[in-house]
Formats: C-alpha cells, sequence, structure tokens
C-alpha cells in the first residue's frame, strides 16, 4: 500500500504509476480527480495494483473545504460524489472517511469497490488531527473494505497489546 496521494499534470502522474507499479505494490493512491485518476490508470497498464482515489482527507471539516475553496454543500454529499466520479473515471476504489461509507456503499457504481477507511480511532482513544472517525467494528459495519489505524497502534507503548485489543473490539470477544 503506497499512499503518496499523488497529484501534478497527467503526463507526469502517467509517468510516476508505470514506474511505481514496477514495484509490484497492491494498492496506490492518488488524488481524486478524473483527469489524474485517468493518467494513474493509463499509466499503471497491465500492471495489478489497484490505483484508489483520495475523496477529502479525514483531516478535513466544512472550514477546512471553504478555505479550500471546495464548493459549498455537505461533506458527505461532496465525498459521495468524489466517489461516484473517481469510479467512473477508471479508480478501482477510493479512500473515504467512516462517516461517507453509507452514502458511497448505497450508490450502484460503488457498491462493489474498495473504500480504504482512514480515521479509525478504537474506543475511547484519542481522536488527534482526525475529524470525521469511527471505531473499526462501525467502520467495517458501514461497509469499509479496509481499515486505516495509524496512530493508535504505531504510538502505542505496546503495539502487539493495541493491534490485539482492536483485533477484539472489532470480533466483539
Amino acid at each position: 500500500f503506497l499512499d503518496l496521494k499523488l497529484f501534478d499534470i497527467s503526463n507526469t502522474i502517467k509517468n510516476a504509476v508505470s514506474g511505481l507499479c514496477e514495484a509490484k505494490f497492491d494498492f496506490l493512491t492518488v488524488q481524486g480527480d478524473p483527469q489524474i485518476i485517468k493518467a494513474a490508470v493509463e499509466g499503471r497498464g497491465e500492471s495489478n495494483t489497484k490505483i484508489l482515489a483520495v475523496t477529502f482527507l479525514t483531516s478535513l471539516g466544512r472550514g477546512d473545504l471553504d478555505q479550500n475553496l471546495i464548493k459549498p454543500g455537505e461533506i458527505q454529499t461532496l465525498v459521495s460524489s468524489r466517489a461516484e466520479k473517481a469510479i467512473l473515471a477508471g479508480a478501482d476504489g477510493v479512500i473515504a472517511s467512516p462517516k461517507e461509507l453509507p452514502m458511497i456503499r448505497a450508490n450502484p457504481l460503488c457498491m462493489t469497490k474498495i473504500i480504504v477507511t482512514p480515521g479509525i480511532r478504537p474506543t475511547n482513544s484519542a481522536i488527534d488531527d482526525q475529524k470525521r472517525v469511527a471505531t473499526p467494528y462501525e467502520a467495517l459495519k458501514m461497509g469499509a473494505s479496509y481499515l486505516v489505524i495509524g496512530r493508535p497502534i504505531c504510538q502505542a507503548n505496546d503495539p502487539l497489546a493495541a493491534y490485539k485489543k482492536i483485533k477484539k473490539e472489532i470480533l466483539h470477544t
């Protein structure tokens, strides 16, 4: 899983993805703009690397989108629309917060696509700089294909124990 969130002109994206696919990553992230996705898919060629489009970072809220001049509207609606456009452009899946999972999964174009979900915080974890979060169990229940659980494991005093606690929480055992 190479999470570079690539963003550049189409030719640069095409060439970068072509070179990166030689390393045989399972997943590669690009920004969710349709022209970026199309270039990434073209650059991938016959590689099995899946192209995942970033919708909006989980650390962003509506105020951040306003500051970045993103059109008005509910963030969940914008993410759902961006996910649909990404799939239509050829993405194999999207990166989206757990808060948007139900809307994305309800879209017939996205129902069977990969959704990698960051912003995962186990029960009683600090949310840090994340704004749109859910527990691992909630995210899986809402339709996440894969979970990104970084700091709650990596910054734990005992990462293995943190992982085991999360696994137990997911399995409700």
